[in-house]
């Protein structure tokens, strides 16, 4: 299949910087680098387009990556708390996606859409991950994800404790009498 080439009008993971003319398969252009204005077709008229207006286009590129990065340095250290229902082993009886991420974010205080959270596979379990959030394509924060039962056991996730049905044998194995005295020998 015929490849097409197309010019980057921003930086575009794996792919990649802004003026860039990059050769893509025909749907992941059609699709995606077009329909989201992040590439142009290749053709004569284009080229001419971009080169006049690239000084502009870098100048928005910059102030838009500086007005990130200060977001991020902001919140910094952000954690967030998503409260599911999970069976005793701590796998969730669904899964957090991005939206939940990006909902829990814009609670605490962080507004971001859910196209921005990079999450390589759906969250199924208990615990704290850490997730990205692509704020510009040159700015990515991390984010802790703290998924929890409760917010008790988000608090004891966060401290550090082992939560689920490893920290209950772990507690009841510390509960159990002792059976035998140390050092001693078995009756014959």
């Amino acid at each position: 299949m015929a490849q097409v080439e197309v010019i980057l009008l921003q930086r575009v993971e794996k792919l990649g910087q802004m003026g860039e003319i990059v050769k893509v398969r025909p749907g992941y252009a059609r699709n995606y680098l077009l329909a989201q204005n992040k590439a142009i077709r290749a053709n004569k008229d284009n080229l001419a387009r971009f080169e006049r207006e690239r000084v502009q286009l870098e100048a928005q590129n910059l102030k838009r990556r500086e007005e990130a990065e200060r977001v991020a340095e902001r919140v910094a250290g952000l954690s967030v708390v998503i409260i599911r229902q999970a069976g005793e082993s701590g796998s969730l009886y669904g899964s957090v996606s991005a939206r939940d991420i990006a909902e829990a974010a814009t609670a605490a205080g962080l507004s971001i859409a859910r196209s921005q959270v990079v999450l390589d596979h759906p969250i199924k379990a208990l615990g704290i991950r850490q997730v990205r959030v692509m704020l510009h394509p040159e700015v990515v924060m991390p984010l802790a994800v703290n998924v929890a039962r409760s917010p008790e056991e988000a608090l004891r996730q966060t401290r550090g404790e082992a939560v689920g049905a490893a920290a209950e044998a772990e507690a009841e194995a510390s509960e159990q009498p002792e059976l035998f005295d140390e050092g001693a020998a078995p009756e014959a």
